[in-house]
């Protein structure tokens, strides 16, 4: 008795856990599946042949109808125990956290709308075949006809039961293929679309066919007019089945074409963090799997872009993508900006690395802004320095007027938020060479020529100047009248190796020599 009572407790548990999971909405369709294909069968023997060969209910002998109603119970009995049989492992499986633990659950997940669908064909085989024994001691036409009634509810079952029973477990079946659909090998789409054929068309005109040649060879006793109610029931039922058929068959495929489109909407909005789940093995899932690889690289891409564009400037990184990176260069007229920051090695002795790390970052976080405010691009970083380029590898109008603004511009944003920090700024602009130089297996976008010497040697200069700030004459030569004004030309030096005289200008700055400055180093 104890036994008994453990042994439903446990049958009522499992039944109060099971309407939690996806198993009642499983049962129902899989029981609706079966109802269709019953319909499909009874109206079948009812319609599908000629008047005088059919078979009613009222027909059946009491012999029929105690077998049909005893192995109906059998088989719903069966059909439900091996369905939560199969089902448990995978819904046990789904409902934990760790669901890839389970090897033999997540392949179980991958195969049970087949399973699933197995059990209803062979719970119908066994009935049909046990009908047709049972009609074929009185009859052996009723007994082909049995048989062939129950190939039809068992086609009509199967098909209809493997596509709702798909749909249900889809959730599930996403979970256990992790986004590889090479773990699931479902019927691809022109096996589907194949089967539905043969269903919903081939096989009533088949049937059509077969009438036709019985009637002709007289197998069975019915004339023309005879024939009109099955081959009128045949094409009926093939049109009914057909609607049922192609809409789900649509809608396992518009469902993942639908999300697809969001995703690539979402794409071309610029978003390349998004995925799409795939439901299968099918062609779509690989569809589904071969979309999800190319976002993948496209934001594996665009991550490599952004981070060379963050090493050599979005400019050269456009440039490069654009034309390529051929060794080489070519002549441009440049403005060129330099900027040092003075007393860097006090600096590195008075203070703690982490600290320098910090207050170079500021620095070049100005220098970065300032510069590509007037449409240039800082192409290198050398210790506490920092050389900006205008005019390359772009082109621009007033390359130089842009250098020089940029400087004077600079200056002031470098004393407003970098207060305690000193430097020197030299600006030149002039034919230079620019272009990628290195080997093929690492190269650099630079610029070689007189600008890049003398605006570093104008910045040395910078570093004893009130204002920080000197620029050669020919960049304000160079410059616009916009420009130029704010610059007044001065004497001439000759800046060291260079060789010859250099005449300097000094921006119109009101700022103040800055006071407790680091020394030069």
């Amino acid at each position: 008795m104890v036994t008994r009572r453990s042994g439903l407790a446990r049958a009522a548990h499992t039944l109060r856990w099971l309407v939690h999971t996806p198993w009642p909405v499983l049962a129902l369709d899989m029981l609706r599946a079966n109802l269709l294909g019953a319909l499909f069968t009874f109206a079948f023997l009812r319609f599908g042949m000629p008047q005088v060969d059919s078979i009613s209910l009222s027909q059946f002998n009491a012999q029929n109808q105690a077998a049909f109603g005893l192995y109906l119970v059998i088989a719903i009995i069966i059909g439900t125990y091996l369905t939560i049989q199969l089902s448990m492992p995978v819904l046990i499986w789904h409902r934990r956290r760790t669901r890839l633990d389970d090897e033999a659950a997540r392949r179980r997940a991958l195969n049970l709308p087949t399973l699933l669908t197995a059990i209803n064909l062979g719970l119908w085989a066994v009935g049909g075949i046990l009908l047709s024994i049972i009609n074929l001691r009185t009859s052996v036409k009723d007994c082909v006809i049995v048989i062939i009634a129950s190939l039809i509810g068992a086609l009509v079952t199967g098909v209809l039961g493997f596509m709702q029973t798909e749909k249900v477990l889809r959730p599930i079946t996403v979970a256990a293929m992790a986004n590889d659909p090479d773990n699931s090998k479902a019927p691809g789409i022109a096996t589907r679309i194949t089967v539905f054929w043969v269903t919903s068309v081939v096989v009533p005109m088949l049937m059509i066919v077969t009438l036709i040649v019985l009637q002709h060879t007289h197998v069975i006793e019915t004339d023309a007019q005879g024939l009109q109610r099955p081959i009128l029931w045949l094409a009926t039922a093939a049109i009914v089945f057909g609607l049922l058929a192609v809409s789900r068959l649509v809608r396992s495929i518009t469902d993942p074409v639908k999300q697809l489109r969001v995703a690539l909407s979402q794409i071309r909005a610029g978003n390349l963090n998004v995925a799409v789940k795939i439901y299968d093995g099918n062609d779509l899932g690989l569809l589904q799997a071969g979309f999800n690889d190319m976002v993948s690289d496209l934001r594996e891409r665009q991550d490599l872009r952004n981070l060379f564009g963050r090493y050599v400037g979005e400019d050269v990184a456009r440039r490069a993508i654009e034309t390529g990176t051929e060794l080489g260069g070519e002549e441009r007229y440049i403005g060129v900006l330099f900027v040092d920051i003075v007393g860097s090695t006090r600096l590195a002795v008075n203070r703690p690395p982490r600290e320098v790390v910090e207050l170079l970052n500021d620095f070049f976080e100005v220098v970065v802004e300032v510069v590509g405010r007037h449409g240039g691009f800082v192409n290198k970083f050398q210790g506490d320095a920092a050389l900006a380029i205008f005019g390359a590898p772009l082109d621009q109008d007033d390359f130089a007027g842009a250098a020089l603004a940029a400087a004077r511009d600079l200056r002031v944003e470098l004393s407003q938020r970098l207060g305690d920090v000193d430097m020197g700024i030299g600006v030149s602009a002039g034919k230079a060479v620019a272009g990628h130089i290195g080997s093929e297996q690492r190269l650099e976008y630079t610029v070689i020529g007189d600008p890049v010497n003398e605006a570093a040697r104008l910045t040395e200069l910078a570093k004893d100047e009130a204002t920080r700030v000197l620029g050669s004459a020919r960049a304000v030569f160079l410059a616009s009248d916009a420009e130029s004004k704010h610059w007044d030309i001065g004497e001439g030096v000759e800046l060291r190796g260079r060789g010859i005289e250099t005449l300097l200008a000094r921006p119109d700055l009101d700022i103040a020599e800055p006071t407790g400055s680091v020394e030069p180093a």
